[in-house]
């Protein structure tokens, strides 16, 4: 397998808002009692402050293992306290300006809300390194990049919908690693038509997959929809309904794809092996949630209420 997966991601622009909390490990956790800070920050890539990118923090501490201080947990520490502001809560003027050099993850768990379970995975940037910044690169294409080694395992086409206000595009399935080589399954668009006969002519299936390593724009859209009442009389009612939408929109490709099943690249035993491994991980991801929803379901016997009524 390659020595390194290639997954990064690079956001800059004006802190929107975030939800950042400062808290501090637990007891049964590896270092109990450590001052961490979890949440998200997002960031507007765009001078229209419509492209909106979150970057998702699970656990940042003051210092790394080494002992050297580690400067985004500061960084994100004074737009806690208020130092460095945000777009929505304190304007434009006083909007701190931000480089995140991250990578793709997946946001996973299990749900049922539709009755019937299902694993619900959602990309997301994680983690990296955060600093604050004076001027952001004038090309606002490069603020909300991504780049990775990606194992493609089939194309669908998509039509576009002019009452949604979509256009067509592919859908390049398949998947990606962490620097864990964890293998994480995702999807991405091509929506340039040469980017689109790209991807359909490489015939890639799960049989005959395609490790190449692909890069692009993660683009938040908000798709305005008319809806018009017609009226007996009058003027019609007219309503507008938005949506966001995110993508993660692929703009290019290596010019020749890495040899499949080699040692350079991945071997089908080693893609086997990452497959299992996940397989494995999931598992336990469910059995943690299971026990958990187990423990909250777990019924007290509520206290009689007070003489006088329910003053709740």
């Amino acid at each position: 397998m390659k020595k390194t997966m290639i997954n990064q991601t690079h956001i800059e622009g004006v802190l929107y808002e975030h939800n950042l909390e400062a808290k501090v490990s637990g007891d049964t956790s590896k270092n109990p009692g450590t001052p961490f800070i979890t949440g998200t920050i997002s960031i507007a890539t765009d001078d229209a402050m419509t492209n909106i990118v979150p970057v998702h923090f699970t656990y940042v501490t003051a210092n790394f293992g080494s002992g050297k201080p580690n400067d985004t947990y500061t960084t994100l520490n004074n737009i806690i306290n208020g130092t460095f502001g945000s777009y929505m809560k304190d304007g434009a003027d006083k909007a701190v300006k931000l480089r995140v050099d991250s990578a793709l993850g997946l946001n996973e768990f299990f749900t049922d809300r539709n009755g019937k379970e299902e694993l619900v995975s959602a990309k997301r940037n994680e983690g990296g390194f955060v600093h604050k910044v004076d001027a952001l690169d004038e090309d606002d294409k490069v603020r909300n990049t991504f780049k990775a080694d990606m194992i493609i395992t089939g194309v669908t086409m998509v039509e576009g919908d002019p009452e949604k206000n979509t256009t067509d595009k592919a859908i390049v399935k398949g998947a990606i690693f962490n620097f864990r080589k964890d293998l994480m399954p995702v999807e991405f668009s091509a929506t340039n038509k040469n980017a689109m006969n790209y991807f359909l002519g490489l015939e890639a299936t799960q049989k005959n997959p395609v490790f190449t390593c692909v890069w692009g724009r993660q683009v938040s859209e908000t798709i305005v929809r008319q809806i018009v009442t017609e009226s007996a009389f009058g003027e019609d009612e007219v309503r507008e309904v938005k949506n966001t939408r995110r993508d993660f929109v692929i703009t290019g490709a290596a010019k020749e794809p890495y040899v499949w099943d080699d040692e350079s690249s991945i071997t089908v035993a080693e893609l086997n092996e990452a497959i299992q491994k996940r397989e494995v991980d999931l598992a336990a991801m469910k059995q943690r949630q299971d026990e958990y929803k187990a423990s909250k379901n777990r019924i007290t016997p509520a206290a009689a209420p007070a003489q006088g009524g329910f003053n709740f």
